[in-house]
């Protein structure tokens, strides 16, 4: 390639990623006249370029287009593709499955056949191993999930894996498989592993390390590398793929100077050689896009060292950029990418303009020395990427580094490469589970000093910053040292000196929280926390509240409406994680002895707010469960706040006469049911805002028709959780704040309404 062409051609990838991401109108049109214009001047960089943009732009727009239609979900598909991943937890196996063919059982429906990757749930079905053939029954849905601000993006996760749907597989007509999978090594080299008498931590750790098999590690493997910044030496990354590929050609120049001592230096093979025992390493870890981006990226590295008609450092990373996002459109979208990308170029800025170390104590000193200057500039990408930092990581790093690529990776593969030979095979992988321990018992006692950190979320982007020009102090060459610690000082108090935003005492926040078909409400004052309902708990085991903060959290009060599932499941999970002072609700729920009944005209004042409990009276007997729900009154100012659980309509009534007119936000009853929500209420409070706590295509049909009509006759502005996301309202100042949404589209609606009153019937 031409010296100077890697910048530009690495600007039209990202360019048509960024156009098939958000087409403008006409797109088509404008790619194609800006083509003939090129043609016409006999331009032909402009001529490849837009071609190329248009490439770009059409695999990500038949990604996005691909995507299941929203009138198929629900539906009794035919699926016929082969298994790419079988992760099996108990009696649920988790099915990534690439689509050959796609139809509907019913054949008056809408096709499927753009349909080319989904995710299944099965439940305990037949031995499935990846590789095979199999024809399933499906329901699908398109691809979504929760939103909420500042927690995990599974509908981003979908999209950047290239899933285009998820559902789960059907009984009737059985799993039928059409083939059997192809000869696998990798399949083969995870059996043998199995069969080795090693501690369960040290082989989930060498089959990650040496096999790219990261989804053997447990939740607790990834709480551990997370909290002591060492994520990226437990997968594999462009650092054990270089590692890799350094060895063999460290092995073939030493060939080399022996078979031809005076030409040594010239001899290209060595380089071939290190490429096939990346590309080796490479594909044993299944080339999978982790393991494709730091193949492509120790190649071009190979190339930029060898110095054989090679472009220069920045140029190899622009060219590597352009590559892994020519093989990989989706990856754009993956946090890996842009850390990877990130440390090498740190790397390049850190090292260029300065000399070579040399003599192992120059060495020495020089790895030390890279990962000082590493550790803030990967802290702030992290910060930007997770919202987390790992105080412990500098530190850590410094030992973990040398100890992963200098010895666990090695004696890895050299068991690998002596399988032969068993005993020789067991003595590596023995050393190997020592070591794995010891450094396991390392990162447990440093996070235990420098725990993970969750900062606030407005202190995320000022810290992120603090950091990066912290790096650029310390690593561009030629700063004045003075200068560099003076500023270094100043960007310390950074985090001492910033103040996230508070709630102006007698204001109240309220947000409704997107957890699917259940409910979920945070109410924050100046200084008081309190939680209505603690969302469902799944079939899983999961609960969405354990996704919304990180543990440790504490709540002065936790009201729980009633013990349904959908309001009551996440109580386990509260309690185990979380401080909670006091708990409101039935005691067949309640944790502990901290829980009382809520009782109707129990009141409170905390920083200028008043609770009020309005519901149930203190008889309850007779009454159904759903009827038993806590109902709770907040007034902030001139601005009033109703959650009413899942009351039903016959006991609205009774509540009117201790409701005081209009209100300016109310959370439907009983998630919009027709049950709730009667024209007696709906008149009475006559609600500024609505907002529907409620699962997306949840198969119960909330809202109901009816009661979407009956509030949009009222003037109410309605919102659902199903479909807005999470929201945000600020009560108590002059006026009602426009709630803030976390928007599941990306598209924030254009009125101060949700899209509901726009879409509903």
């Amino acid at each position: 390639m031409p010296r100077g062409w890697a910048l530009p051609l690495a600007l039209a990838v990202l360019s048509g990623i960024g156009l098939g991401a958000n087409p403008p109108p006409a797109l088509a049109e404008g790619l194609g006249l800006l083509l003939l214009v090129a043609l016409a001047m006999r331009c032909r960089a402009a001529a490849v370029g837009a071609l190329l943009v248009a490439w770009m732009a059409g695999a990500v727009l038949m990604v996005e287009d691909g995507q299941l239609a929203p009138g198929l979900g629900g539906v009794d598909l035919t699926l016929e593709g082969r298994l790419d991943s079988v992760a099996a937890q108990g009696r649920l196996t988790r099915l990534v499955v690439s689509v050959e063919h796609c139809r509907p059982l019913d054949p008056e429906r809408l096709p499927c056949r753009t349909l080319r990757r989904v995710r299944l749930n099965a439940y305990a079905p037949p031995p499935m191993v990846a590789g095979e053939r199999w024809r399933l029954t499906v329901r699908l849905r398109p691809p979504g999930g929760l939103v909420n601000p500042g927690t995990f993006d599974y509908r981003a996760w979908l999209w950047r894996e290239g899933i285009q749907a998820t559902g789960y597989v059907r009984d009737a007509p059985p799993p039928r498989r059409l083939g059997v999978a192809p000869a696998d090594p990798r399949r083969w080299a995870l059996a043998l592993l199995d069969d080795q008498d090693l501690p369960p931590r040290a082989a989930r750790w060498l089959a990650a390390l040496t096999l790219g098999a990261s989804q053997r590690l447990t939740d607790d493997d990834w709480a551990l590398l997370n909290a002591s910044g060492t994520t990226h030496l437990m997968v594999i990354s462009g650092l054990h793929v270089s590692l890799v590929a350094a060895v063999v050609l460290l092995l073939g120049r030493g060939l080399a100077r022996l078979a031809m001592p005076t030409r040594w230096r010239l001899a290209v093979w060595p380089w071939w050689l290190a490429a096939l025992g990346a590309g080796g390493y490479a594909l044993l870890a299944g080339l999978e896009p982790p393991a494709l981006r730091a193949l492509t990226m120790t190649l071009v590295g190979l190339w930029v060292s060898s110095g054989r008609h090679a472009p220069g450092p920045w140029q190899g990373w622009w060219l590597a950029l352009a590559l892994v996002l020519l093989l990989d459109p989706l990856s754009a979208w993956r946090p890996g990418l842009w850390l990877s990308f990130s440390a090498v170029a740190m790397l390049i800025l850190i090292w260029q303009g300065r000399p070579r170390p040399r003599g192992v104590r120059g060495w020495l000193w020089g790895l030390v020395r890279t990962q000082l200057l590493l550790a803030p500039g990967m802290a702030a990408a992290v910060l930007l990427a997770f919202d987390r930092l790992a105080p412990a990581a500098p530190l850590v790093n410094l030992v973990a580094v040398p100890l992963v690529s200098g010895l666990l990776v090695p004696l890895g593969l050299l068991g690998w490469l002596l399988a032969p030979l068993p005993g020789a095979m067991g003595a590596c992988w023995w050393l190997f589970a020592r070591l794995a321990e010891g450094l396991a018992w390392g990162l447990e006692a440093m996070i235990a000093w420098l725990p993970l950190w969750h900062p606030e979320p407005s202190l995320t982007l000022p810290m992120a910053l603090s950091l990066l020009v912290l790096a650029a102090l310390w690593g561009l060459p030629g700063l004045d040292g003075r200068l560099r610690v003076i500023a270094s000082l100043v960007l310390c108090l950074v985090p001492l000196l910033w103040q996230p935003p508070r709630v102006p005492p007698g204001e109240l926040r309220v947000r409704i929280h997107d957890v699917g078909q259940g409910q979920l409400v945070e109410l924050r004052t100046a200084g008081y926390r309190l939680l209505y309902d603690t969302g469902p708990r799944f079939g899983s085991g999961f609960t969405p509240l354990e996704t919304l903060w990180p543990p440790g959290q504490a709540f002065d009060m936790v009201i729980v409406s009633h013990a349904d599932g959908d309001h009551a499941g996440g109580v386990a999970a509260l309690d185990a994680r979380h401080r909670v002072e006091r708990y409101i609700g039935p005691p067949s729920v309640l944790p502990g002895e901290r829980g009382e009944p809520c009782r109707a005209g129990r009141h409170w004042r905390r920083d200028g707010v008043d609770f009020r409990l309005l519901w149930p009276s203190r008889t309850i007997h007779g009454l159904s469960d759903n009827d038993r729900s806590c109902v709770m009154e907040v007034t902030a100012g001139r601005h009033r706040l109703l959650l009413s659980g899942d009351l039903g309509k016959d006991h609205e009534r009774e509540l009117l006469s201790e409701m005081q007119g209009a209100v300016s936000l109310l959370l439907a009853g009983h998630h919009g049911s027709a049950t709730s929500s009667g024209p007696a209420l709906v008149a009475a409070l006559a609600p500024r805002h609505l907002v529907y706590s409620v699962g997306r295509h949840n198969p119960f049909g909330h809202p109901a028709p009816e009661v979407v009509r009956r509030f949009r006759r009222a003037g109410a502005c309605q919102w659902s959780t199903g479909l807005d996301g999470a929201l945000t309202f600020r009560l108590g100042g002059e006026t009602l704040t426009r709630p803030a949404v976390a928007d599941r589209t990306g598209v924030r609606p254009g009125v101060d309404c949700g899209r509901l009153a726009l879409e509903s019937p």
